[in-house]
């Protein structure tokens, strides 16, 4: 049985069941079914340099359960400088449903799932569709038709085999790797060719030769190290093809080699980390003075300013509360972070600023803020308050919360040296990741540390007065600021509809605000504005859940690029390439402020589009606004994981990193050297 299909030019995709009618209890296949254009491909869960795995979510009938993907056996796929892996001409990524007992013969399972997937030939091109299966429960199980059987047979061929031998990675010298296979039946009869398919994106170099050696009981396969390599154990498919020329995969389960080699590469992971450390507490103090960082910036003025005139206790405890607060979040990040990757989910720096409901959840925080510092309604110690003690509960949770914000706001930008560190730090253990990102979150918070740490400073500060209030009252401004770019990033995103949206719900933060106002000042019938504030909430909730589903708008869609600006897809750059081009990629998200900054004062000005045509550069946009598995693929190729980035490939040699913040003589220099 077939549901309904999604066509494109490039994909004919559709949900199928190798039964035409189940009985209850029964265990019955079912698969999402790609039939390919010629040339085009599609991704096994790990896909190599460029590309995403399909996806699929289920809707189902009470009782009714569906397995993960038996992934069959992939292909390697040499496009340029760049390996994907894959399936071509038709492939089904089968699941196991299970009907339960209580299902009565005479009615209908509806099977329903969303599925989002990646087609590539020249050009990488995400679809996706929703797919519907009715299916029969009967007395008797039916089968499906041949040629949906047949399409189920051709994935069973690539269905790996539990290998019967042991497994062996080892390290040989700074860059490459030995895997070791032995056992029987290994032998150069039974094996022509071999290639190894890691589960764990970045263990190996996609793209290098794998070099084989057979003796007998035993094969050697000759691999260069990927970026995230480590020594801890992997898994992945070993696809061997006979004398025969007969194909097939086998499960591994790779164990890593005892010896001086692991042990050299455990040291050279411990001074990396120092590394990564070092980089992440520069960049996290760098971080404080990045551009979409200044609302965060307007947040600690106030802070400071109503720490004028407390005791040395108090100034330290709020600067500790702040630290806290800071570490706490990216603490959160860190774990979020390496939770997604656990999934299989490619991610980066700043990442949750491509969901719309984010988005719009920040806009409407920004402006309740805004509307808080406008003395709408009060939370917590009045600023006024001239020389009002921090020592009360409410004060220090006002340190920490701000220290939360901080990082919630600031994480659009990556600061000079927190690329590499961020980079590193996901495709590292998790130990390392978590210790990386605690150094980012010292280093920004460490300013305001000081601050406690030595009073004298703050002692220093004005006495308080009536000064206080005016300040606290224009610090909302970039509030109302920071609201109105977080609309505009909304609108990039999911269009009009999610700009109706977001207004909305700003109405709605007024207006509860306002209500909070009046019940704080004492008005008669208190339940009145509280009652009608929860509806406004009860609003908000609802808009959210409305935004949440909301799809990429056409802006989006059509990855908004400058007039002399191709969009980014790794085939087209490795065409460039080959053909002798120069190329310039510059990687930007509408969230990114100091993308928009680099691309306003330098990137579109005069002097740099008349040396990318003085020296025949191409120029290349991608948008990462929305999530994009092969801009997220390219950030991970040069060990990042966040924005502004760019990088330029000169003709015939290796590719050159840009700093994120750029000048016009940075670039047009890059270009003549």
């Amino acid at each position: 049985m077939e549901s309904n299909v999604r066509q494109s030019p490039r994909a004919t995709v559709s949900l199928v069941s190798e039964s035409a009618a189940v009985t209850p209890g029964q265990q019955v296949r079912i698969g999402l079914r790609q039939r390919l254009a010629p040339h085009w491909h599609t991704y096994w869960k790990n896909p190599g340099d460029a590309g995403s795995p399909p996806n699929i979510e289920f809707t189902l009938p009470e009782g009714v359960t569906v397995s993960d993907i038996a992934w069959p056996g992939p292909d390697r796929f040499l496009i340029g400088p760049v390996a994907s892996y894959g399936y071509e001409d038709e492939i089904v990524f089968p699941m196991t449903l299970t009907v339960p007992q209580t299902a009565q013969p005479g009615t209908r399972l509806r099977i329903e799932a969303y599925a989002d997937w990646v087609v590539c030939e020249k050009e990488c091109i995400p679809e996706d569709g929703k797919f519907r299966l009715d299916l029969p429960v009967e007395a008797n199980a039916r089968a499906a038709d041949e040629s949906i059987l047949a399409a189920f047979k051709t994935a069973d061929v690539r269905q790996p085999q539990t290998a019967p031998w042991k497994a062996l990675l080892t390290t040989d010298g700074e860059s490459r790797l030995k895997l070791l296979v032995e056992g029987e039946g290994i032998s150069a009869q039974t094996v022509q060719s071999a290639l190894y398919f890691p589960e764990t994106w970045g263990v190996l170099d996609h793209v290098a030769d794998q070099t084989l050696q057979v003796e007998e009981g035993r094969l050697t396969l000759s691999l260069v190290k990927g970026q995230s390599f480590s020594s801890e154990p992997s898994s992945g498919l070993l696809a061997v093809t006979d004398g025969g020329g007969e194909k097939r995969w086998f499960a591994l389960e790779v164990q890593p080699a005892s010896g001086s080699a692991i042990g050299t590469s455990g040291m050279a992971n411990t001074l990396a980390l120092w590394q990564m450390a070092l980089f992440a507490l520069i960049g996290g103090l760098i971080l404080n003075l990045m551009p979409c960082v200044f609302p965060v910036l307007a947040i600690k003025a106030t802070a400071v300013a109503s720490m004028s005139g407390s005791d040395h206790r108090e100034v330290r405890l709020s600067g500790v509360f702040y630290t806290l607060g800071v570490l706490a979040a990216f603490m959160a990040l860190a774990l979020a972070l390496l939770a997604v990757r656990a999934g299989g989910m490619a991610v980066g720096w700043g990442f949750q600023f491509q969901s719309p409901l984010f988005v719009a959840a920040m806009c409407w925080l920004m402006l309740a803020i805004g509307l808080n510092l406008s003395g709408v309604f009060e939370v917590g110690s009045s600023l006024a308050g001239a020389g009002q003690s921090l020592a009360d509960r409410k004060g220090h949770a006002g340190s920490f919360f701000t220290g939360l914000l901080a990082v919630v706001v600031a994480t659009p930008c990556t600061a000079p040296f927190m690329g590499a560190a961020i980079g590193s730090a996901l495709a590292a253990p998790a130990f390392y990741s978590l210790v990386v990102f605690a150094m980012m979150g010292i280093g920004l918070a460490l300013p305001f540390l000081l601050l406690g740490i030595f009073p004298a400073i703050a002692q220093r500060l004005p006495r308080p007065g009536a000064w206080m209030v005016r300040l606290r009252q224009a610090m909302a401004f970039p509030m109302y600021a920071t609201a109105a770019w977080l609309v505009w990033v909304l609108t990039q995103q999911a269009g009009e509809s999610g700009l109706r949206m977001v207004l909305a719900g700003a109405v709605l933060v007024g207006l509860v605000a306002w209500l909070a106002g009046l019940s704080q000042h004492g008005v008669k019938r208190v339940w009145v504005p509280r009652g009608l504030a929860l509806l406004g909430l009860a609003g908000l909730i609802g808009l959210a859940a409305a935004l949440h589903y909301t799809g990429p708008s056409e802006v989006t869609a059509r990855q908004q690029t400058s007039p002399n600006a191709e969009p980014y897809s790794a085939e087209r750059l490795a065409a460039l390439r080959a053909e002798g081009k120069p190329v310039f990629v510059n990687m930007t998200a509408a969230w990114c402020i100091t993308c928009l900054v680099n691309e306003r004062t330098t990137l579109s000005t005069t002097a740099v589009q008349q040396a990318m045509q003085e020296h025949d550069v191409v120029y290349m946009k991608g948008d990462w606004t929305n999530r994009d598995p092969a801009i997220t693929t390219f950030l991970q190729s040069f060990q990042r994981d966040g924005l502004p980035f760019y990088a330029f490939y000169p003709a015939g040699k290796e590719p050159v990193v840009l700093p994120p913040v750029l000048t016009q003589a940075i670039v047009t220099d890059t270009f003549r050297q």
